[in-house]
């Protein structure tokens, strides 16, 4: 029986009830205009019993809202929007960190509002098709290439956000480095082909996670910043690497020196993406020495096996946590799992959203 999985944990400065952390999981039931929605607070507020929710990914920028209906933390109707949120899950005893996602390229205009536009390191546009609520399947646009002083304002933007999501009640913030958008995009050399300081060597591609972290930290404390990173991915059209040991490498050290709260490692094997090596998981784990958290596919027996073995701090948990409010009491139990309904994950409205039973509602 797991027995780490389900005992208090330590991140930073808080005590979580438990090892389990509620993956972040885009579910688009913010309004066209990117507010949060009272329904979001519900659907948090059921999943309070996991040790850590991460929230699905959130722009720091009007530029960062690419998709439909995916909320933001810039605008003081957002900050409002989020402290319904943060209140409902801290009054469950639960804690959480926003994840604070820029979509970069991947986007389209009729989800942007007002005078915001997709931008990126470099003008290229992402391979393949995006959904739109008005058009329907789009190809992805070109984006507008960043000057060096709109890097370093953007950079600002996550400070900014760090700090509205502080005074909307969150415990922390996760800067989203994974799966192809806008921090992930400076790090892969197929978005990025700049030959300021942002661009070239794995050093200077790596400065906007770093300088987006360093400031965030310096606003907020650095106990309170977590980083997501997926190496090896291929998400959103990323290109695999010659130097991508050398760059995770990099990150986890520098990362490291900086003193940020965790690092995130995401694996999308069990979804049909290329492994992450282990030799890499290893590797930052040996610089890393914050809390270091592992994603993508665990069931309680794996976990409490990387847990017991130091080569995790806390394990993530997606779709199955979509399907069970009460996803924490379920693990432990050993009871059936509500089965996810696909085809309602980024739909509008309650249902496949804060519809599903918990274990309390089936015996009824």
């Amino acid at each position: 029986m797991a027995q780490k999985l389900f005992s208090e944990a330590r991140l930073g400065n808080l005590t979580l009830t438990n090892h389990l952390v509620m993956a972040p999981m885009t579910r688009n039931r913010a309004t066209a205009d990117h507010l949060p929605t009272d329904i979001m607070a519900t659907y948090y507020a059921q999943r309070a019993s996991i040790g850590l929710i991460i929230t699905e990914g959130v722009s720091p920028s009007p530029n960062g809202e690419g998709y439909a209906r995916i909320p933001g933390i810039h605008s003081a109707a957002q900050v409002a929007g989020w402290r319904k949120v943060t209140d409902a899950v801290h009054a469950e005893g639960g804690k959480l960190f926003i994840q604070l996602m820029h979509t970069g390229r991947i986007g389209h205009a009729s989800h942007l509002v007002g005078d915001a536009e997709l931008i990126a390191p470099s003008a290229i546009a992402a391979a393949g098709q995006i959904y739109t609520d008005t058009e329907g399947m789009q190809d992805h646009p070109t984006p507008r290439a960043l000057t060096t002083d709109e890097v370093k304002q953007t950079i600002q933007e996550y400070v900014t956000a760090s700090k509205n999501a502080i005074e909307a009640g969150f415990d922390g913030v996760e800067l989203h480095g994974a799966n192809g958008y806008l921090i992930e995009q400076f790090i892969s050399p197929n978005t990025n082909q700049r030959t300021d300081e942002y661009g070239g060597s794995v050093e200077n591609r790596s400065r906007f996670l770093l300088e987006a972290a360093e400031a965030a930290g310096k606003a907020i404390g650095f106990d309170k910043v977590g980083v997501r990173l997926s190496p090896y991915g291929v998400f959103n059209d990323i290109h695999p690497y010659p130097e991508t040991d050398e760059t995770y490498r990099y990150l986890a050290e520098k990362l490291n020196a900086l003193g940020i709260v965790y690092l995130h490692l995401v694996d999308h094997a069990a979804m049909g993406a290329p492994a992450v090596p282990a030799h890499i998981v290893d590797d930052i784990r040996t610089r890393f020495t914050g809390t270091l958290i592992l994603s993508g596919g665990y069931d309680a027996e794996r976990a409490e096996a990387v847990l017991e073995s130091g080569q995790a701090d806390l394990v993530a948990f997606g779709r199955p946590v979509i399907a069970n409010p009460d996803f924490a009491e379920r693990l432990q139990s050993g009871a059936e799992m509500n089965q996810p309904d696909f085809n309602t994950f980024y739909t509008p409205g309650e249902k496949g959203y804060t519809d599903y039973p918990a274990l309390a509602a089936v015996a009824q």
